[in-house]
């Protein structure tokens, strides 16, 4: 969650609550300062050790193929359907879909369903604990986007077909087919192209093994809880060997993964809010071999207040904004799909403190003095003061906050929002909520200023202040980040 200054403690996701809360915030008074900024625009100079380290992605652009219209059957069976053996279906897979066609008289569209393999996150055969029983069973787990009840919107929805297969009186036989089944299933699923932006997304080998932090005090204390009821059982669906890691303090995953054996794992995934995830990239970088140790892949899952990664990699994939768990289920099948995408960093320097890497944003705004200057390739912005400077390299500032609704993983770019004073309360409030659907940059508000750069420096005047860096509290002072394109890498579907 990212906490900044007056801003603090939540981002209530009830717009009620957050009108309220917002409310309070500009009502109470001052809330403008002034500070020494300098925006960097042209080339980023990268510290040669940065260099050094390859962007190691299978991305290939793609084009278009226009020759796909035909959808082949590759297997066909007739099978009955799990726990109700009258209900006789013929299953054919193609190389996109699974189709199940209902042996009625009624009128076939009426009884055929079609599964795109792009929703399929995994399939099992497997034999019943009745020793008597000769037939195999074929579980295909799909987790499909299906309108919501209550709104126009969409999410993902688990969906589970089961199917028995007793054409044979040999149970190895039948267990055989079942698990060819199984096998093609899967491999038709991996082989679905996933585009973003034009370019191929590359996939972890499978299986995969995956070190799994949870952080049990997030969420309101409910993180455990959702890796019980949700993400535990798509691993499993998926065939994901992964370790559970409790963690128990603060930093005790950025020591962890200080310290550990990288080779054992394929990917490093936590559940928790943005916090964690700082701690990890943060204690990766810190390692005598860094440079090899940040290309291990990470996962994020939202368990906490804020998610604001979470959020925005579900927004990346293009599917309508969802919230809470259904959020978590959106990035639990993301997860399970294992394709990866290269991911910024930012590295900010402070003025006594060291280095540290962001994945998200850095933030100040206080009564302070703010001033913005520049030197050669630098903009000058003329001094004034400022509500606040709000420094964003993904889409989403929280769950419910769609603060750069065009940025990207992988764009080298720094989104810088600051808000000059003489904003009227109502007006700033305005702002802020137009902000829960990314609709700020259509408001035409004179005092919001948008603009993209690759690296920055900040220098408050006021020797008191909060300056935050993915949500994480900082020390206060001049400050300088510079953007690292596609150092990490992310699991993000």
């Amino acid at each position: 969650m990212l906490d900044f200054v007056t801003l603090k403690p939540v981002w209530a996701p009830d717009c009620q609550r957050r009108a309220l809360h917002f409310a309070r915030i500009i009502l109470s008074g001052e809330i403008c300062g002034r500070v020494w900024l300098l925006l960097y625009l042209k080339s980023t100079h990268v510290p040669v050790s940065l260099l050094r380290c390859p962007l190691r992605m299978d991305q290939r652009r793609v084009e278009p193929n226009q020759n796909t219209s035909t959808n082949l059957v590759t297997l066909y069976g007739e099978f009955t359907v799990t726990g109700i053996r009258k209900v006789r279906c013929a299953v054919s897979l193609t190389d996109k879909d699974l189709i199940v066609q209902r042996l009625t008289s009624a009128p076939a569209e009426r009884n055929r369903l079609v599964f795109s393999l792009k929703d399929c996150v995994g399939c099992r055969a497997y034999r019943a604990n009745d020793s008597s029983d000769p037939a195999a069973y074929l579980a295909v787990y799909f987790y499909l986007q299906k309108r919501r009840w209550v709104s126009s919107g969409v999410s993902r929805q688990r969906v589970e077909r089961c199917f028995r297969l007793s054409a044979l009186q040999d149970p190895c036989a039948n267990q055989e087919e079942a698990e060819k089944w199984a096998r093609a299933v899967r491999e038709r699923s991996a082989q679905q192209h996933h585009l973003r932006d034009g370019m191929l997304m590359s996939e972890l080998s499978r299986p995969f093994r995956m070190m799994l932090m949870v952080n049990p005090q997030s969420g309101k204390e409910k993180a455990l809880a959702l890796y019980n009821h949700h993400i535990q059982r798509m691993l499993n669906e998926a065939n994901i060997s992964h370790t559970l890691v409790i963690t128990e303090r603060q930093n005790h995953a950025r020591e962890l993964v200080r310290e550990a054996d990288l080779s054992q794992w394929d990917a490093l995934v936590i559940l928790s809010g943005d916090g964690l995830l700082f701690e990890v990239i943060n204690g990766l970088l810190e390692r005598p071999d860094w440079e090899e140790a940040i290309r291990t892949p990470l996962g994020i899952l939202p368990g906490g207040s804020g998610n604001a990664l979470a959020a925005s990699i579900h927004h990346y994939s293009g599917a309508s904004p969802v919230f809470s768990e259904k959020l978590l289920v959106s990035c639990g099948f993301l997860l399970c799909k294992g394709l990866v995408s290269p991911m910024d960093l930012v590295s900010i320097h402070l003025s006594s403190s060291p280095r540290v890497f962001s994945f998200l944003s850095l933030a100040w705004g206080f009564i302070a003095d703010v001033d913005i200057e520049s030197e050669k390739y630098w903009v000058v912005v003329q001094e004034e003061d400022f509500v606040l400077v709000l420094a964003l390299y993904q889409s989403h500032l929280a769950e419910d906050l769609l603060a750069a609704p065009d940025a990207a993983l992988n764009d080298g770019i720094i989104h810088l929002f600051y808000i000059r004073a003489g904003i009227s309360r109502v007006a700033l409030l305005r702002l802020l909520l137009a902000m829960e659907k990314g609709a700020h940059l259509a408001t035409s508000c004179q005092h919001l200023v948008h603009t993209k750069v690759q690296a920055l420096r900040l220098e408050p005047y006021s020797p008191k202040g909060i300056m935050t860096v993915d949500g994480e509290v900082v020390e206060y002072g001049p400050v300088q980040a510079e953007v690292h394109r596609g150092l990490a890498r992310l699991i993000s579907g």
